[in-house]
């Protein structure tokens, strides 16, 4: 089995429709695959309904997170949310209150783009999201279009990078309270490319015991972000540790260049996540 756990459709900031995803899945020869937009589960139905037979869909998250180190200042981190109930009361607040978060500080940071010279107009990145959960990955995209930056990489690394004046952070959940949301919805959470130094800085392992002891039932060991030496110790990590070891590509359409399975999850991985995934079932024929 081949077995993509971590992709993007254009409900969030990727640039394939669901039902495009999963053909490019079916096209990749993949088994698996899971959808796994940013704060949102606006993809699944869409998703449910393009499925190509004999390729088993996923439903799943990507939550927008924060851990909070007692001497340094916070720093993002992401949670995969597998198999839960979409309609748990405490997850859909929080996906509701970070779609918010995430329109308004969009705004402010276009605003401030603009207010410097940039040629952004945010009705305009909105108009053309198609619907989709608005962040800085459609501020870069205009920011390409104009003409300003060459790439989305590009922009993340100068004009929306966190030390850039235009930046704006958001309110995202503390990571700990994440997991326990993910678990009390009966779904399977895991720690996101937990290592991958080029996004910026990361947390130790004492944070991911932390996450361990709040309810983490895994870890993005194979990320295209992770060096050899990175997967080496996530995955000595895991199994010390005892957690559910993934591999995926963080797959996003044209917006990034690596292609969908490019790091994949061993078959036994993906039945221990199905195996503990109680809040909703895998799309199969």
């Amino acid at each position: 089995m081949s077995i993509d756990l971590h992709t993007h459709s254009s409900v969030s900031d990727g640039t394939d429709s669901p039902a495009a995803l999963l053909a490019a899945a079916a096209a990749a020869g993949l088994d698996v695959v899971a959808l796994t937009d940013h704060d949102t589960t606006a993809g699944w139905s869409p998703a449910a309904e393009a499925r190509p037979a004999g390729l088993v869909v996923v439903p799943g998250m990507e939550l927008s997170c924060r851990w909070f180190p007692a001497d340094e200042p916070p720093m993002s981190v992401h949670l995969l949310a597998y198999l839960f109930d979409p309609e748990h009361p405490g997850l859909a607040a929080e996906r509701a209150r970070l779609r918010t978060e995430r329109l308004t500080r969009g705004e402010r940071i276009a605003a401030n783009l603009a207010g410097a010279g940039y040629p952004v107009v945010w009705g305009e990145i909105v108009e053309r999201s198609g619907g989709g959960v608005v962040g800085r990955p459609h501020i870069a995209q205009a920011l390409v279009a104009a003409g300003v930056v060459e790439s989305v990489d590009h922009a993340f690394a100068t004009l929306l990078n966190h030390r850039s004046p235009h930046y704006v952070t958001k309110a995202d959940t503390n990571v700990l309270d994440g997991v326990r949301l993910v678990r009390a919805a009966g779904g399977v959470p895991v720690f996101a490319h937990g290592l991958a130094t080029s996004r910026g800085r990361v947390v130790g392992d004492a944070a991911i015991r932390a996450m361990v002891e709040a309810g983490l039932l895994g870890l993005e060991v194979d990320h295209p972000d992770h060096t050899p030496e990175q997967r080496a110790h996530l995955r000595e990590l895991a199994d010390e540790l005892g957690l559910i070891r993934t591999g995926s590509s963080d797959y996003h359409g044209a917006n990034k260049v690596t292609p969908i399975a490019a790091c994949t999850t061993e078959p036994d991985q993906y039945a221990a996540i199905v195996a503990a995934g109680t809040g909703c079932a895998p799309l199969t024929d």
